[in-house]
């Protein structure tokens, strides 16, 4: 199917049942809720999602896997410095703590605001996470390697200025401290600051630097960039993306269920003490669990939704440099993996302790139309779980799913830019339940997600 037959937005859809997980959590470790039609509800959030299906497609990439084997992709991270350092050490044999030094201040220099340098642990990493191409680090190091002589002498007149700027700050700190019972104190402290800043100007970095690094920082062919987008207001001559992909958070159909599962975890050193004890007095001591707890974990029918803009697809590629056929042919491979990353990825959190990541979905709805369709409304009214007989839906998950091929049969009649559509399932429950339903004409029941998109 060429573009010209194609809407612009494809629409994804997804029920799935999760039993005894814990996908994302609140400040305080409890399950992440919202309330909607008036009971509350599970959540996982839309920034937990897209980041296991943005990492997904990346790692499949990487490893010559997947639509998007062998393209460039992103990496999000606030440690392009120390990226950077090990690529100056290792490629070029720079001594490692002047290739961190260099780093760190052509990256500062260049506009990026990094962490308190008197504290060790993050002196190095950048204040915000900045998402860049993978090869981001090597070309910043190619960079500096390459211009060596000029950039170290930059790099001591830099350093050495900021240690004038550090002195002389220390310096109005102490006057202040002997004017501390002075009213005017805390007007004299901001504009002490200020002055302690002005007095020792830092030399620019020479243009050519900074140029090689806000390109090395650029989207680029960056795919994953192109999909998610990014946004880096540290540095406003770098470019940010619009992501083409729009993601809501998913939630229960159901009102929430959760429980709190008490856990004993043993001590082995002291179980083998236990036993090779000569009598009970010598494993008198040796009673009990080595570790008790608590964790909150939740089980349900989740609704998820997320929807792709082609256009902006392939505008963010023609902006990233590419000519329109390989951006149509890179937004074509994009496509693919973004809707496998949808169905396929999961967010890893407490992964070995709930096999969560093993779910699959019990049905996946995907469609085309002129503008995104969120189908969230269907579930408004929770899910009631009792028997049928009694006037109730019976499971929540052939339940959502009757629910939400009702409600997409019933929008279609009325909206006349959807097409092409398609479900999977995972399911025998449901692909019996499909069969039961009698599918639209219009409806394609497919066995692999690939075949979710035209």
């Amino acid at each position: 199917m060429t573009e010209a037959l194609r809407s612009q937005f494809l629409s994804l859809h997804l029920i799935e049942t999760l039993a005894a997980v814990l996908p994302v959590r609140d400040e305080n470790a409890q399950p992440k809720t919202l309330v909607f039609g008036g009971v509350e509800r599970h959540m996982i959030t839309s920034q937990a999602r897209r980041r296991a299906e943005r990492v997904h497609a990346r790692n499949r990439a990487n490893a010559g896997r997947g639509a998007l084997k062998g393209r460039s992709m992103g990496v999000r991270t606030r440690e392009w410095a120390i990226l950077a350092g090990r690529e100056l050490e290792s490629a070029h044999g720079w001594e490692k703590e002047k290739a961190l030094a260099t780093a760190r201040a052509v990256m500062e220099a260049s506009g990026l605001k990094f962490g308190d340098p008197k504290k060790k642990t993050v002196a190095n990493l950048t204040k915000v996470l900045v998402f860049a191409p993978s090869d981001a680090a090597s070309r910043i190091a190619d960079h500096i390697a390459g211009q060596a002589a000029e950039i170290e002498e930059w790099r001591d007149a830099y350093l050495e200025a900021q240690a004038r700027a550090e002195a002389a700050k220390k310096a109005r700190r102490a006057a202040r401290k002997k004017a501390a019972s002075s009213p005017e104190a805390e007007e004299t402290e901001e504009t002490s600051t200020a002055e302690a800043a002005a007095s020792v100007p830092l030399p620019p970095l020479p243009k050519a630097t900074r140029d090689a690094v806000l390109l090395a920082l650029a989207p680029r062919d960056a795919v994953d960039i192109a999909l998610y987008g990014r946004f880096l207001a540290e540095i406003p001559d770098s470019p940010n993306v619009d992501g083409a992909v729009q993601t809501g958070h998913a939630f229960t159909v159901h009102e929430a269920e959760q429980i709190e599962d008490f856990y004993a975890a043993a001590d082995d050193a002291k179980l083998d003490r236990k036993r090779n004890a000569l009598s009970f007095l010598d494993a008198a001591d040796d009673a009990g669990a080595g570790m008790t707890g608590y964790q909150s974990l939740i089980s349900g029918t989740f609704y998820r939704h997320a929807v792709l803009d082609r256009t902006q697809l392939r505008t963010n590629l023609r902006v990233a440099g590419m000519d329109e056929q390989e951006a149509e042919t890179a937004a074509s491979e994009a496509e693919k993996e973004f809707v496998n990353a949808f169905v396929e990825a999961f967010p890893e959190a407490k992964k070995n302790s709930t096999a969560s990541t093993g779910s699959l979905p019990a049905l996946v709805l995907a469609f085309e139309g002129e503008r995104p369709y969120n189908y969230a409304s269907a579930f408004q009214r929770p899910v009631d779980e009792g028997p049928v007989s009694t006037g109730g839906e019976g499971p929540a998950g052939p339940a959502a799913v009757r629910r939400l091929l009702r409600h997409h049969t019933f929008v279609s009649r009325r909206r006349e830019d959807l097409r092409t559509v398609r479900v999977l399932t995972y399911d025998p429950e449901i692909d019996t339940l499909l069969g039961e339903l009698g599918s639209p004409e219009s409806l394609t029941v497919v066995e692999r997600a690939e075949d979710l998109t035209p």
